[in-house]
């Protein structure tokens, strides 16, 4: 997870949190608002929970929405495991800092956004098109949600696997 800040053509700031798989290569959630406090990262986290399960690991920068108490007591409650980069070493999470950039460059860069709403909606059709639709080659040319379908079918639907012995099983 990490955050990438944009903002509105009337020039009111805008956050949104990346949630991305670094195995699959999906983009799992992308929120945007005003105002991303901690609460709001464990409501989408919650959100994550109920439509594809959690992972056994978080790996975040040390920003205050992801270090703080709140973030804390919703791992252990949920049984996962908030793993930190160093200070300074966004290459410690280079997975998310690859994805905010293409992010950034493809859709960010791309659009003026003439509120909130409109920024929500572009972002939903961009991610259901990287996440459904896109082919990546590290993925053998095959969009993110077809490579965790396999990974699932692999794993018996029910296993997490990890990302080498999925690519090992898959041939690539």
């Amino acid at each position: 997870m990490d955050f990438v800040f944009d903002e509105l053509a009337n020039g009111r700031r805008v956050k949104t949190l990346t949630v991305g798989d670094d195995c699959s290569k999906e983009a799992v959630q992308i929120a945007a608002d005003t105002s991303i406090p901690a609460l709001y990262v464990t409501r989408v986290l919650d959100q994550v929970k109920a439509e594809r399960g959690l992972p056994k690991v978080i790996r975040t920068d040390n920003g205050p929405e992801f270090a703080g108490r709140t973030m804390q007591r919703w791992a252990a409650t949920n049984g996962v495991e908030l793993r930190f980069i160093q200070p300074g070493k966004p290459v410690q999470n280079a997975y998310i800092e690859s994805f905010n950039s293409r992010f950034r460059d493809e859709y960010l860069s791309q659009h003026w956004f003439a509120s909130l709403s409109h920024m929500r909606s572009v972002i939903d059709n961009w991610r259901d098109d990287y996440t459904h639709h896109r082919q990546h080659s590290t993925l053998g040319y095959v969009p993110p949600s077809v490579f965790a379908a396999q990974c699932r079918q692999l794993a018996g639907g029910t296993a997490q696997t990890t990302a080498s012995t999925t690519m090992q099983a898959l041939g690539l």
